[in-house]
């Protein structure tokens, strides 16, 4: 069973959803890359529960940093990650795993497991764990920095109603405490209002809705990437589609590009300061990856969640002792979307998975 991702960077998560802790070890990062502690409050707060109409569940998430890290610096050795639960009510699972919910993971690592998971609160299979990747992407963000490359994402859709790009908004600036737009992580000051008024009719509806998450990736050069399976598309995609609820990714046109001719699709090349550039990059449409490495036109990735699967509203599903359809009402605490915390998970994937490729690519040495 496999809980890493990276070749260079390496990350393995751990934990469970209810159990003591949640965290991640991140190996490979440089000795001497700073470790910017305001960054990773940033990341843990922006991922955190406890907000205005999302989950309730109040964790503290204060992150503890047990090796790996003096005066401000990664040592080169691993980086152990930790955060302790403190507000879980196992209660609220009591149901399992005689009534395994729909659109959950319980039936099937209940029978992977022949019966010995944990499956409270999603278990091992949690959103939970996503601390200990935005924890480790923190971490590595420096890296970035370093070399004048960025990683930024914000809340891009939720149901029908969708925001403007990111190339056309302000991916700077801090978004304000208290706002909608800083709650749900969108950085479109016209579309958030009306995200938030659609949360508050599906919370009311007692349901769940999907929603979508941008990534825009800007500063690298021509040639970062490598072939075939470790190319930045295979490599995003892979790191991206294991977060709990992802669907589906687009990268550049994305599902669209089906539907285009070749000569609609195509970004000519031409010469700038005596460096090739891609027509549509200034616009960000151009494509910012071409044979699995980058061209130096930003990368632009839509990721697809689905719609919570806990749901206040009754649902029926399969009881095992009676091998009936039974009424099933799911208690506890839970998001109604999941895109606006899992914009900083977004983030610290890529953030994770193009330092990666930039160690393997020798870019940061």
């Amino acid at each position: 069973m496999s809980m890493k991702i990276g070749d260079r960077l390496r990350v393995t998560l751990f934990g469970e959803s209810h159990g003591r802790c949640v965290g991640a070890l991140l190996e490979g990062l440089p000795a001497g890359t700073k470790i910017d502690n305001e960054i990773l409050l940033d990341f843990i707060n922006r991922r955190k529960p406890g907000r205005k109409g999302l989950s309730t569940r109040a964790e503290i998430d204060a992150c503890e940093v047990m090796s790996g890290v003096h005066d401000g610096l990664a040592t080169g050795w691993p980086i152990l990650l930790i955060t302790y639960n403190s507000d879980v009510r196992s209660k609220d699972y009591s149901f399992l795993p005689d009534h395994p919910r729909p659109g959950h993971a319980d039936m099937v690592e209940h029978i992977r497991s022949d019966g010995s998971s944990d499956l409270r609160g999603g278990g091992s299979q949690s959103a939970r764990l996503t601390f200990g990747l935005v924890a480790a992407g923190s971490q590595a963000r420096s890296l970035l920095d370093s070399a004048g490359w960025s990683c930024t994402a914000h809340l891009s859709s939720v149901g029908n109603i969708s925001s403007r790009p990111l190339f056309e908004l302000d991916r700077n600036s801090p978004l304000e405490d208290g706002t909608d737009m800083s709650r749900l992580n969108c950085r479109d000051p016209d579309s958030v209002s009306k995200m938030s008024e659609l949360l508050d009719s599906v919370r009311k509806d007692l349901d769940s809705i999907g929603s979508t998450v941008e990534l825009l990736i800007e500063g690298l050069p021509i040639g970062v990437g490598e072939p075939w399976f470790d190319g930045i598309e295979p490599a995003l995609a892979r790191g991206l589609m294991a977060i709990p609820g992802a669907r589906a990714v687009e990268f550049s046109h994305g599902f669209a590009t089906s539907k285009m001719r070749g000569s609609e699709n195509n970004d000519a090349w031409y010469l700038e300061n005596g460096e090739p550039i891609l027509e549509g990059s200034e616009s960000g449409n151009a494509d910012g990856a071409l044979g699995g490495r980058s061209t130096s036109a930003p990368i632009r990735v839509v990721v697809h969640f689905k719609p919570p699967s806990s749901l206040a509203r009754e649902q029926s599903t399969l009881h095992l002792p009676s091998g009936e359809k039974k009424p099933l009402k799911v208690h506890g605490r839970h998001d109604p979307v999941l895109g606006p915390r899992a914009v900083p998970v977004v983030e610290a994937v890529a953030i994770l998975v193009i330092s990666d490729l930039g160690l393997i690519g020798g870019y940061f040495e």
